[in-house]
């Protein structure tokens, strides 16, 4: 009997200290995975979800998220007014889910749709933008032309009139990093 009860009192802790390397080995890959994660991937799970992201320069933008790219996220708020926010000025996001999007799966696809893409878009559409800045100051206009590191914004005058004349006050050159928020229509 007293046999017994010593092999059972063995089997037990042998049990006891495999449970324990397996939660170890569990916490220890999932800290490594986590590891891995971008806050890109963690967006890009989280698409349609509403959500607040707290944008340098602007404050608080809140609505469901549209779309992610490689450098911004689209936010869809009031009115399906939606406003493309560069991924530098982001200063916090609440309302993400659990989820992300393996970031073994990004596509060479994902990789080219960065800032300097999206704003593209948006320069051939002709829409006008009201642009923060991450200094807080803002200025409405079309996007005339979009460099490798920067836009230029034609400056509204008046009645929804661009300036299209090379004047210092027409046209406003603004470097990727300064740019906060980008809100269309």
């Amino acid at each position: 009997m007293r046999w017994e009860e010593l092999f059972h009192d063995l089997e037990g802790q042998l049990e006891a200290a495999d449970a324990r390397e397996l939660a170890v080995e569990v916490a220890d890959r999932t800290r490594r995975e986590a590891a891995r994660l971008r806050l890109v991937d963690r967006l890009r799970a989280s698409t349609g979800q509403e959500l607040r992201l707290q944008v340098q320069g602007v404050g608080a933008v809140l609505g469901r998220l549209a779309g992610v790219g490689s450098q911004w996220v689209l936010v869809a708020g009031e009115q399906d007014r939606e406003t493309l926010v560069p991924l530098h000025a982001v200063i916090s996001v609440s309302g993400l889910g659990d989820g992300a999007v393996d970031p073994s799966g990004r596509d060479q696809v994902f990789a080219r749709l960065g800032l300097g893409s999206a704003l593209r878009g948006i320069a051939r559409d002709r829409v006008v933008v009201t642009a923060w800045l991450v200094d807080g100051s803002a200025v409405s206009g079309t996007v005339d032309r979009v460099g490798a590191d920067y836009l230029e914004l034609a400056e509204q005058r008046g009645m929804g009139e661009a300036i299209r004349d090379r004047s210092p006050r027409g046209v406003l050159s603004v470097p990727f990093p300064a740019l906060a928020a980008l809100r269309l229509g």
